[in-house]
């Protein structure tokens, strides 16, 4: 599927994996995170991001420690 919306996507997307295949195409980023358990990095802030731990768990224990 072409995403309408994928160059105005890319140019906001915080994600710093290197090779993402699904930057900018956000409803494909979105269902190969929930497969794995986890959130997409735009999710995230920056420094939480940058270390690559995008699980569910990861990100309720920055909602606890008020993070997110």
């Amino acid at each position: 599927m072409e995403c309408p919306n994928k160059e105005t996507n890319q140019q906001s997307c915080p994600c710093t994996w290197p090779g993402c295949r699904v930057k900018g195409t956000c409803c494909e980023c979105i269902r190969k995170h929930l497969k794995k358990r986890a959130l997409p990095g735009c999710c995230f802030p920056k420094d939480a991001e940058a270390s690559f731990d995008r699980s569910f768990e990861h990100f309720a224990r920055l909602v606890q420690s008020g993070k997110v």
